[in-house]
This record gives structure tokens, sequence and C-alpha cells, in this order.
């Protein structure tokens, strides 16, 4: 079973940029499609962005052109990399890692807030 750990989060300006990292463990990394995820305060989670293994990419309308996902399997880690961020951007962002036959498994969340 695949173990994922997010950090990166933290308190930036709106227009300001971050970067999350998701470093995996416990599992082969490159057979999984990673994808990010955010849940603002009040409301549902939602799929963000998502990387194939072959590194075909596909993100929600409201992050185009703003936001990048990444990953490098050498190190077993998946990027997002967020730019002119927004106030409705706030969430907790969570990694996950899916396997048509392992299933998904989420990490614990790091905190995004976009506020001046």
């Amino acid at each position: 079973q695949v173990q994922l750990v997010e950090s990166g989060g933290g308190l930036v300006q709106p227009g300001g940029s971050l970067i999350l990292s998701c470093v995996a463990s416990g599992s082969v990394f490159s057979i999984y499609t990673m994808a990010w995820y955010r849940q603002p305060p009040g409301k549902q989670r939602e799929q963000v962005a998502t990387i194939t293994t072959d590194g075909s990419t596909n993100y929600v309308n409201s992050v185009k052109g703003r936001f990048t996902i990444s990953r490098d399997d050498a190190k077993n880690t998946a990027y997002l990399q967020m730019n002119s961020l927004k106030p409705e951007d706030t969430a907790v962002y969570y990694c996950n890692a899916y396997h048509r036959l392992l299933g998904d498994t989420f990490g614990q969340g790091t905190q995004v807030t976009v506020s001046s």
C-alpha cells in the first residue's frame, strides 16, 4: 500500500505562488495516476489536477493556466505548482494515488491560505 506525505502549504498573498510536493513510499510510484484534490472550508472535496503514468495532465477549469501538475518518478514525488493564487484557492490540498487494481490512497493534506 502506498503512503503519501504532502508538504509546501502555507499562507500566501493573492497573486503569489506556492509549490506543493507529495512524496510516496511503500509501493512502485510509477504505476499510479497521481492527482491533487482540495477541500475549501465548508465545501466538498474536489479534484484539481491529474497526471497519468505517461504524463498526460488534466485540470479543473478554475485552475487552468495557473496550476501545473508534474511528477518525478525517480524521486517518487508529485508536484503542484500554483501561480496567480486567489483567495478562493484557499483549501486543504490532498495528494492522491490511484491504480485501477489497487484503489485510491490520500495523504493527510496540507493547508493553503491565500489572504492579504
